[in-house]
């Protein structure tokens, strides 16, 4: 019995929570709405609330910022920074610029998915940790190199990310 109170009781938690940010969701919409060119301070505020844009989020903004759905999506796709995915503690990057991808990052992608358990663009389990791909992080010289955070780490080897991600 106690279980399934203690269920209903983190249900209703997170009810209200989700309440609470769609409803300041809904003011930052109506603060900014009528703003010429507010689109991506809108999506950047309600990101910050929501912590990413999934579609539910993107149509109640096209619905209270009277901006087409498409419009809004292509933004968000247009910019790094705009996620649809919730986002990971640790956001792992992986040049795979020329330099690095000679180097050997490819291996190094290869062992922090099998050491974490998930692909490149997934989120592990607890939240911690995702996998991002990214082209270049201006170290060539010390390739390659990946970035934790905001914590970067040059001439990686695959046998040096299990010492990295103990940090985190």
């Amino acid at each position: 019995m106690n279980d399934i109170l203690e269920n209903a009781r983190e249900a209703y938690e997170e009810e209200s929570e989700e309440r609470e940010r769609l409803e300041h969701i809904d003011k930052i919409i109506a603060e900014y709405k009528d703003q010429t060119g507010s689109l991506i301070k809108i999506l950047h505020a309600v990101q910050n609330v929501y912590g990413y844009l999934p579609l539910h989020i993107q149509r109640r903004v096209a619905k209270g910022a009277g901006i087409p759905l498409p419009e809004i999506s292509g933004v968000i796709s247009f910019y790094a920074f705009f996620s649809t995915v919730p986002r990971a503690e640790y956001t792992i990057k992986v040049c795979m610029g020329t330099a690095c991808y000679v180097r050997g990052s490819k291996r190094i992608v290869e062992r922090l998915e099998e050491v974490l358990g998930i692909s490149a663009g997934q989120l592990t389990e607890d939240g911690k940790f995702s996998i991002e791909i990214t082209r270049c992080l201006g170290a060539c010289g010390l390739a390659p190199v990946i970035m934790v955070g905001e914590d970067i780490y040059q001439q990686v080897k695959p046998d040096m990310i299990h010492k990295i991600l103990a940090k985190y």
